[in-house]
């Protein structure tokens, strides 16, 4: 089992590796801001596309970001296993997400040898005012 108290990446080796390894996405791509053992933050500035009728922030916006989070949480801790893959995503909306800049803090609950396990926090407005809630799994090469 890897070990959850060293990170293998920290903040900027994460964003060097995200902007490699999803060329496509640019300026679109979330910024890891912090990352600590068994922790990182998330964000991903303001983009009006990113809002569904109604002007609160799409739920496939708050889904990409806990994914995000969950794979960025893992990398810091295992490094660069680019195939390190989704297995499940389950994603509790609590309330509207207003246009704003979009934070996910993923925890690492659990690291094993091949799934890894992560809660993920979602906001717009504050940390307190949570928008999102999920539990996300990764199978890991």
């Amino acid at each position: 089992m890897a070990d959850d108290t060293a990170l293998k990446l920290d903040a900027a080796q994460l964003n060097a590796f995200l902007a490699r390894a999803f060329p496509e996405a640019g300026a679109q791509l979330p910024e890891v801001v912090e990352a600590e053992p068994g922790r990182v933050l998330v964000r991903q500035a303001f983009a009006s596309r990113a809002l569904r009728p109604g002007g609160l922030i799409s739920g496939p916006t708050q889904m990409a970001m806990a994914d995000t989070a969950a794979y960025a949480v893992i990398l810091a801790h295992i490094g660069e296993v680019a195939m390190a893959v989704t297995t499940s995503l389950t994603i509790h909306f609590l309330r509207g997400a207003k246009p704003g800049e979009l934070y996910a803090e993923g925890t690492l609950l659990k690291l094993g040898r091949r799934i890894a396990t992560v809660d993920v926090l979602i906001w717009s407005e504050s940390r307190e005012r949570a928008a999102a809630k999920a539990t996300v799994a990764y199978a890991i090469p």
